[in-house]
């Protein structure tokens, strides 16, 4: 089946298997190595990414479904060069240690911040629940948060009009097998 979608700003038809996972086309077929294959039931969030402006587990979404829409990957949030503030804020609070579930974490607390852009430490632990870390013990992740939080408000500087904001930076994306538009 043929699919057209935009991934991280750059546009991609390809043919794929019906039965093809999201996480699987943007790992195999487009590259998109950010987006990690975890348990591959939905269960651990590893594999969340925005489809359409909002956090999806891409193991429990065909890519066929992804067809005529607009997917954002962690590898797609930063700009000119600037990591995104939820991207920059796990790093200066050290929110990840082996950094497998990162991915979806950050992908997973933009989706939380566009909705409460002002979450207290229980909204933002219940906003991540579906997001499994096995090592960081989520104090520094929820710190991250908050701290991402601040930085984006409103009138806290030119970063502030990133909550919500999904699509990565336009790319042009090379011809490897499928056609590409």
């Amino acid at each position: 089946m043929r699919i057209t979608v935009t991934v991280d700003g750059a546009r991609y038809t390809d043919e794929v298997e019906p039965r093809t996972l999201l996480v699987h086309y943007l790992r195999e077929q487009v590259g998109k190595v950010g987006t990690v294959v975890g348990c591959d039931t939905s269960n651990c969030g590893a594999c969340t990414v925005h489809l359409d402006g909002q956090s999806v587990k891409s193991c429990s979404v065909l890519a066929v479904q992804a067809d005529g829409r607009e997917v954002t990957t962690v590898e797609g949030l930063a700009r000119d060069g600037e990591l995104h503030p939820v991207q920059k804020a796990f790093s200066t609070n050290h929110a990840l240690q082996c950094g497998f579930c990162t991915p979806g974490m950050i992908m997973q607390s933009i989706d939380l911040l566009s909705e409460n852009p002002d979450p207290d430490e229980q909204a933002v632990r219940e906003g991540l629940e579906g997001n499994l870390c096995r090592c960081t013990g989520y104090q520094n992740i929820v710190r991250a948060v908050q701290d991402a939080a601040s930085e984006m408000r409103p009138g806290a500087g030119p970063e502030a009009e990133r909550v919500g904001e999904t699509t990565g930076a336009a790319t042009t994306a090379g011809v490897r097998g499928g056609a590409r538009s």
